[in-house]
């Protein structure tokens, strides 16, 4: 299943019901009167928090949704039936903006949690209503309101405490594999990783945290390079990143100078999330001796004048990882969490739409919308 993280939709409430124009007629009640009733309310449009989405694929296929309209008035003073509300399940953790005002709607974090989109139209009121001691047969009514118009757009940031970052092939997916349940794929080239992995570690008896594993990065990534920085929006969450290097990389390239272009990248993507608490993890020792490994380790902390916490790892071997683990859990407690997302943050121009939607090209999204409207 294809790891789709930004999409567009169209969502419409219900119109609410007309009012209703009626007289009594009964036999034996010489005077009669208006009793028309009010229209029904017409349907809202929901988004619900469902923790067992991964992804926001089902918009691919679907993209404009519409609750039920409000039904009409009737006589003997009986309101219209409300129209059915509309909810839509989006993962935990999805954003939602208005695509016209790009304004923050909401952030949906936990599970069941709801956000109303689009407000129902309201009813019209029947002839009843307007009956007064001057007015005794009225004969106007009201239309029921218009249903409320949106354009949204939806975005997936994975809900994690720790984030993996680092270059293609450092690593990443064996030390995800090494310490939880997820199995991403490993394998002896680049960019294994092509969408991010969710990974809970389990310390002690409801103790735990999940750790994100995003594609590697490369120098220029801010540029488009790569994968680009298409994903590390699924780090701005995190309260803490792992700064993954390997040791000996197969290209002779010095980890220090690896580690200070991803920095640039980092901060070019955001600055916020450059000043994130970040801890050095260099990996596979395993390569090496067991002194000549920690000497390695001990160069690159001094190249890079390193003053935070480092550890020295072996992902493939679970060598240092139970270490690591413990450090974690036991600096989580005091971290600053993950800031708000704000107003206009990660908004581009046309041509990351294009980049987002590339799946999309080719199909014809009238058609679409008017197959799902009948």
């Amino acid at each position: 299943m294809k790891f789709i993280d930004e999409v567009r939709i169209h969502v419409t409430s219900g119109n609410g019901g007309h009012g209703s124009v009626s007289f009594r007629r009964e036999k034996f009640i010489p005077f009669g009167g208006p009793d028309g009733g009010d229209g029904g309310r017409g349907g809202s449009v929901y988004l619900v928090a469902q923790a067992s989405l991964n992804t926001l694929i089902d918009f691919r296929y679907q993209r404009r949704y519409r609750a039920e309209n409000g039904h009409g008035g009737a006589g003997r003073q009986m309101t219209g039936r409300a129209g059915h509300d509309q909810e839509i399940k989006v993962p935990v953790g999805t954003l939602i903006y208005d695509d016209d005002t790009r304004e923050l709607l909401g952030d949906l974090r936990t599970e069941g949690e709801r956000l109303l989109v689009a407000q129902s139209g309201r009813g019209g009121h029947g002839n009843l209503s307007y009956k007064s001691s001057t007015n005794r047969a009225p004969r106007q009514f009201e239309k029921g309101a218009a249903g409320e118009e949106r354009n949204l757009r939806l975005e997936l940031r994975l809900l994690a405490d720790v984030g993996l970052l680092g270059l293609p092939n450092a690593g990443k997916s064996t030390l995800i594999r090494a310490v939880s349940a997820a199995r991403p794929k490993v394998a002896d080239y680049p960019f294994t990783t092509l969408y991010p992995n969710l990974g809970v570690v389990r310390v002690a008896t409801h103790e735990s945290f999940v750790l994100a594993d995003i594609p590697g990065l490369i120098p220029g990534a801010s540029e488009g390079a790569g994968l680009g920085t298409r994903f590390l929006k699924h780090l701005s969450r995190t309260r803490l990143l792992l700064h993954l290097v390997d040791m000996a990389p197969v290209d002779e390239s010095a980890p220090a100078a690896n580690i200070r272009a991803l920095e640039a990248e980092l901060a070019a993507y955001s600055p916020a999330l450059a000043e994130r608490p970040r801890w050095l993890v260099v990996n596979k020792s395993d390569l090496f001796p067991e002194e000549e490994a920690a000497a390695r380790f001990q160069q690159i902390r001094e190249a890079l004048q390193w003053q935070g916490p480092a550890f020295l790892i072996s992902a493939a071997s679970g060598a240092g990882c139970e270490a690591l683990v413990y450090a974690i859990w036991q600096a989580l407690p005091d971290l600053p969490p993950a800031p708000d997302p704000k107003q206009t943050e990660d908004w581009g121009d046309e041509s990351d739409e294009d980049e987002v939607l590339e799946d999309w090209q080719g199909d014809d999204l009238d058609a679409d919308w008017e197959e799902n409207e009948a």
